[in-house]
């Protein structure tokens, strides 16, 4: 079941399947007769889900690591799921899951099967909420990212993040599972079951019906400044850039590339992230065909490339910090901003408490690591109008990452992403999706620039306009010049006040833990 949930995900897009499955997953686990049991039911659940989404850890061009970190992170994500299970079950309502005799009734009041479903919805996005923060964060496929197409349903992002969409699937889908019960009752009036839905199902129609409105009358559709962009996709495999030489011989197809694009006289051109063969700021060539570049031309680089800084801690010289980084080449040739890379891969960029446990390191392939940045650099293009906040790679799947970068002032989001390590598979389309979301929920335009795809942008509504390269291949190296629409919008609530929704179902699911360890110790 957890296999088929996965489904609903890109490339799949069965998307019904999320409405469904989490409360059949409840249905299936409440046959176990112990809590044990039904804890593992859900860890299995969220085992398979987790196995199927992520199968594309496994293109990752080393041996035997890969394997070892998609079982681990599958594992460690499934306790989600199973915490869910087993709760959700341990609070549900007398006789829901069983057939009751005549005259016994029903077993429970409608009103007990509504909290009922309204709780285990809070409880999943609570859930999500740690899933985001714990053991830095990997909130890679909320259930409400499954949605990423229905336009109108996830406006409702911009008040509660992609956390409100999550709760209004659970509530639907364990709404569902309590007119499953109510049809059991063969001695209940035949449309009593739709009783069980009406509250969700008007939830969901409020939602779209106010979403689409929000569009209609949004500001996003009256258009008064274009910038002509510019994006650059390279589709360098990983193993090329471990190499030296090879890294060389393929930065010139990335200057090739944009040589090609700046024919088209653009404002902006924009490389991915780990572009450069180097350390742009430490090498001398490299940076000068960089800045020469945006010097001969006048145009605007954004590009990403690694950094490095002396370590004032230690008194080894060669003991440098690095960071993965992005900079800003101005028309004149000269760089004017740097952005570090904050949020890092786990295992991937860093091997956390490597200091104190050193046989960490044999669980990864990296050789040392970076460090995380410490400031958040908005890019100002003053002559152009905009002051954009920068993500690197998975930045964009944190909900409350990205919109601390977001003020006032910022009118574009730019993420520079390398998917290179997962070949072609649905990583790039799931990161794709989980990003969309940041675009609604800050309502700023969302430009995205990739190794190997997707490169796309994202309007403040959410509408996604992919960057084909040849026959629709999403993968091919190429350029595309797109004119991207820029405006102040003024921003939202969520990006204003947050996960005000969010640490609500937390405080419900904290609530609901003491509740029931109260009771315990009672009885």
């Amino acid at each position: 079941m957890g296999v088929a949930l996965s489904l609903a995900f890109p490339l799949a897009h069965f998307v019904v399947l999320a409405w469904i499955l989490p409360g059949l997953a409840l249905l299936v686990a409440s046959g176990a007769k112990t809590g044990k049991r039904r804890f593992l039911y859900g860890w299995l659940f969220g085992l398979g889900f987790n196995l199927a989404s992520l199968y594309w850890l496994w293109f990752i061009p080393v041996t035997f690591f890969p394997i070892l970190g998609w079982l681990a992170l599958s594992a460690w994500q499934a306790l989600y799921y199973a915490v869910w299970v087993w709760l959700g079950l341990r609070l549900a309502p007398e006789g829901v899951f069983q057939t009751q005799k005549k005259e016994q009734g029903i077993g429970s009041a409608w009103y007990q099967r509504a909290l009922w479903a309204l709780l285990c919805a809070a409880i999943w996005v609570a859930l999500e909420m740690i899933m985001a923060r714990v053991l830095s964060g990997f909130p890679w496929l909320t259930l409400g990212v499954s949605q990423y197409r229905m336009t109108p349903l996830i406006q409702i992002a911009s008040f509660t993040g992609v956390y409100g969409v999550s709760f209004l699937i659970i509530w639907f889908s364990v709404s569902l599972l309590n007119a499953i019960h109510i049809i059991r009752q063969r001695q209940i009036r035949m449309w009593s079951w739709l009783g069980e839905m009406v509250l969700p199902f008007c939830a969901v129609l409020f939602v779209c019906f106010a979403g689409l409105d929000l569009m209609l009358g949004s500001p996003v559709n009256s258009v008064q400044k274009t910038v002509k962009f510019a994006l650059i996709q390279p589709s360098i495999p990983q193993t090329v850039k471990w190499d030296a030489e090879q890294n060389k011989i393929a930065f010139e197809k990335v200057l090739e590339l944009s040589r090609l694009a700046l024919e088209t006289k653009p404002d902006v051109l924009l490389w991915p992230e780990a572009a450069t063969p180097g350390l742009l700021r430490y090498d001398e060539e490299l940076l000068r065909t960089v800045t020469q570049l945006a010097a001969q031309h006048k145009v605007w680089i954004i590009l990403g490339a690694d950094d490095a800084e002396a370590n004032t801690a230690t008194p080894d010289p060669n003991d440098g910090l690095y960071y993965n980084s992005s900079f800003l080449v101005s028309p004149e040739g000269g760089i004017v901003a740097k952005h570090d890379k904050q949020r890092l891969v786990i295992f991937g960029e860093y091997v956390p408490l490597a200091n104190v446990l050193p046989f960490l390191k044999w669980f990864t392939p990296i050789d040392g690591g970076f460090t995380p940045g410490k400031d958040r650099t908005p890019f100002e293009l003053k002559e152009l109008g905009i002051r954009a906040s920068i993500l690197i790679c998975f930045e964009d799947i944190f909900p409350h990452f990205v919109r601390q970068g977001v003020t006032d002032d910022v009118n574009l989001l730019i993420n520079l992403t390398n998917n290179g390590w997962f070949g072609e598979s649905a990583a790039q389309w799931q990161h794709a999706a989980n990003a969309m979301f940041r675009a609604v929920e800050n309502r700023r335009t969302l430009i995205r620039c990739s190794n190997n795809g997707l490169t796309c942008w994202v309007s403040p509504l959410g509408r996604q306009t992919i960057s084909n390269f040849g026959d629709g291949d999403v993968y091919r190296k190429g350029f595309d010049v797109l004119e991207i629409p820029i405006q102040q919008l003024p921003t939202t609530f969520y990006t204003r006040q947050g996960d005000v929704f969010g640490w609500a179902c937390v405080s419900a699911f904290l609530a609901t833990l003491m509740a029931f360890w109260r009771n315990k110790n009672k009885s």
